[in-house]
């Protein structure tokens, strides 16, 4: 990477006319032509038909997608508001036959590798025998539509099972990672009264085991629902309590795999906001809203084929594991993976992207930006032929990060940053096959999502930094919060600030182009002199410097009335923050982004907070340093170093003392 030499906007690599002409995007837009006699020829101007026409567009994907459903539904969309849009009024399916209606004929349905188990493959005969063994289980248990089923489960294909299972009868999913404390995980699970909880006995991450036993012991307690309770002996354990149920039970007897059928709006699964503050909130989301939802960003804009194996780096209390496991859904083959991806080194995972010749390789931008840090060469180190299309997300990629991808993992290949969330379990910005990709930016915004920069007054902006918003319904939108009987949480959440528009929290800057760049969350965002300036541009320019690998930067007004934004650094292999540091970090912002941009003090911490899900904490950390208790500034059940707020706490009693 030569430092300085790219820049936001650079073009970066532009799709073949063969590229262009294999994808299912293109395959969509000859469907349509013929279907409709509506011709596009710019992605722009399907994107404008999209959102215009929503009830043409959503019905256009039921048709395209086959989507199969033993009622038909009455009206497309019948209430277009937010919140209380009702979509496919009347239409009954199952999110689970859809899987297997889909499956490829060819090549396994999944592959699994993890610290502990070499890489296996699963066929699809296979998994469609244990889902119907485990759902015939759980029938007899006595689950029925409705009645929620929990996982305190790692990445492992034992978890994809029980979900797909669980659907198959149309309970309700979720899911929590076992490097969640116990105490995240019954204020998430006790929430939703579950019936049956699978767990395992341990797992082993970054070379350590890790017994889960106890920790499962504790989660039960907690959860007064709770009448059965799963074991996969992952570790190989030999003793457990007599009224624990073993996953190879559920195994024993043999089942025809049967699909209930349930209402487009039913729940599918629960999922959780990061709860940094108080209890997280619980979000439902619907059989068919996710499932459509999710053929259109699978299939369209991350390209996936029954041919693709499909691999993203996650837990099972990350968003992107619901995604991963939806691949199957067009007939792709999912790669999961259970582990530290920096043990023994950060080239374990390509290494697992040559051995199991995925196709997408997905991960957070964090891990891309450690690699660069670290020198990584991976595209001549391993065989990356088979590899199409990177995904990126939970973050923004700095530009120096996309240019990377290109210089040292591989030349022709599609590089897709994503922005979304946990809360539409997709994309409100994304990849296209049929465009080029610029440095630092999002390729588009996803078809049938309305999502502009609007300013305080509501108007919408091109160019100028913004709040992200959408302005028309999506399928996968939250039906409601769990608990919420009047709906205000879910109101105040999304809809307080610009009623009727859902308005996401993130600082969005849309290209006149279509593209996009993330700039931070809106709540953290800083603002000098009137002028508003992303955390991300920091972290772009600060963590371009070899001597720096992780940095956090807050913005506040003291009680003095003055504002004080500091920057905080993680330096490499803990070398001083001295005067000559200061000096090179300081004269990076001021030529990356201006004098304005400039802190009033940087400091020096040993890592920077994050959330189980790996975000940076700037709002929790920015209300300590104002003065705000630990107990009101962040759950420290909800961080994955809860230790490191133990700094800014002294921090702030000298900054306030002052």
């Amino acid at each position: 990477m030569n430092d300085g030499a790219i820049k936001e906007g650079d073009l970066l690599w532009h799709p073949s006319d063969q590229f262009k002409k294999q994808s299912n995007l293109a395959d969509y837009m000859q469907w349509l032509e013929k279907k409709t006699g509506f011709v596009f020829q710019e992605y722009a101007d399907l994107w404008e038909w999209s959102v215009a026409n929503l009830e043409d567009f959503w019905e256009s994907l039921w048709a395209y997608f086959k989507i199969t459903a033993s009622k038909p539904y009455a009206e497309i969309l019948s209430e277009r508001k937010m919140p209380g849009a009702t979509w496919f009024k009347g239409a009954e399916l199952n999110f689970t036959e859809h899987v297997f209606r889909n499956r490829s004929s060819n090549g396994p349905a999944l592959i699994f590798q993890s610290e502990i188990q070499s890489l296996t493959k699963i066929t699809w005969a296979e998994l469609e025998k244990k889902v119907a063994s485990v759902a015939a289980a759980m029938r007899r248990m006595g689950i029925q539509k409705g009645d929620r089923v929990v996982a305190y489960m790692p990445n492992i294909p034992e978890t994809a099972i029980a979900f797909l299972a669980s659907a198959s009868i149309g309970a309700v999913w979720s899911s929590c990672s076992p490097d969640f404390g116990t105490r995240s995980v019954i204020d998430r699970f006790r929430q939703i009264g579950p019936k049956v909880l699978f767990t395992v006995d341990g797992y082993q991450y970054g070379g350590k085991r890790f017994e889960c036993c106890s920790a499962a012991e504790e989660i039960r307690k907690g959860l007064p629902t709770l009448n059965h309770t799963v074991m996969v002996n992952y570790l190989e354990r030999n003793a457990f309590p007599a009224d624990i149920v073993m996953w190879e039970t559920l195994l024993k007897e043999s089942a025809e795999l049967a699909f209930s059928q349930v209402p487009f709006d039913h729940p599918l699964w629960i999922v959780y906001s990061s709860g940094t503050t108080g209890l997280p909130k619980a979000l439902v989301h619907s059989q068919g809203g996710i499932l459509i939802e999710m053929m259109k960003f699978l299939s369209f804009h991350l390209d996936l084929h029954p041919t693709d194996r499909f691999f993203w780096f996650c837990t099972t209390g990350w968003i992107m594991w619901n995604i991963l496991i939806g691949g199957l859904l067009v007939g792709a083959t999912p790669v999961l993976f259970d582990g530290n991806p920096g043990y023994p080194d950060l080239d374990l995972l390509w290494n697992l992207a040559e051995k199991s010749r995925a196709t997408f390789f997905g991960t957070g931008a964090p891990y891309l930006t450690a690699c660069m840090q670290a020198g990584l060469d991976p595209g001549s180190k391993y065989d990356l032929s088979k590899l199409k299309g990177i995904g990126s997300t939970g973050s923004p990629l700095p530009p120096e990060g996309f240019q990377w991808v290109y210089d040292k993992v591989k030349k022709d290949v599609w590089l897709g940053s994503v922005s979304g969330g946990t809360d539409i379990a997709s994309g409100f910005f994304a990849s296209c096959p049929l465009l080029p990709v610029h440095a630092g930016e999002i390729q588009c915004r996803c078809l049938g999502v309305k999502a502009e920069a609007l300013d305080e007054e509501g108007n919408s902006l091109v160019n100028e930094v913004g709040e992200l918003v959408v302005t028309e319904p999506i399928p996968s939108m939250p039906l409601y919060l769990w608990d919420d009987p009047d709906g205000q949480r879910y109101f105040k959440s999304y809809f307080e600030m610009y009623p009727g528009l859902w308005r996401h929290g993130d600082w969005v800057k849309v290209k006149p182009r279509g593209s996009a760049v993330i700039v931070g969350r809106s709540d953290s965002t800083l603002k000098r002199m009137g002028v508003r300036m992303g955390s991300g541009d920091f972290y772009s320019a600060v963590e371009a410097l070899p001597e720096v690998v992780d940095s956090l930067i807050v913005g506040f007004d003291t009680a003095g009335g003055s504002y004080f934004m500091p920057l905080f650094v993680v330096t490499q292999d803990g070398m001083d923050l001295d005067v000559d540091l200061k000096v090179k970090i300081r004269e990076k912002i001021r030529t990356a982004l201006s004098p304005r941009h400039l802190p009033d003090e940087i400091y020096a911490i040993d890592e920077v907070p994050r959330t189980l899900n790996g975000k940076k904490l700037e709002v929790p950390v920015k209300k300590i340093l104002m003065g705000f208790s630990l107990g009101e500034s962040v759950n420290p059940d909800s961080m994955s170093n809860p230790k490191s707020m133990a700094y800014f706490l002294g921090l702030s009693k000298t900054l306030n003392a002052a």
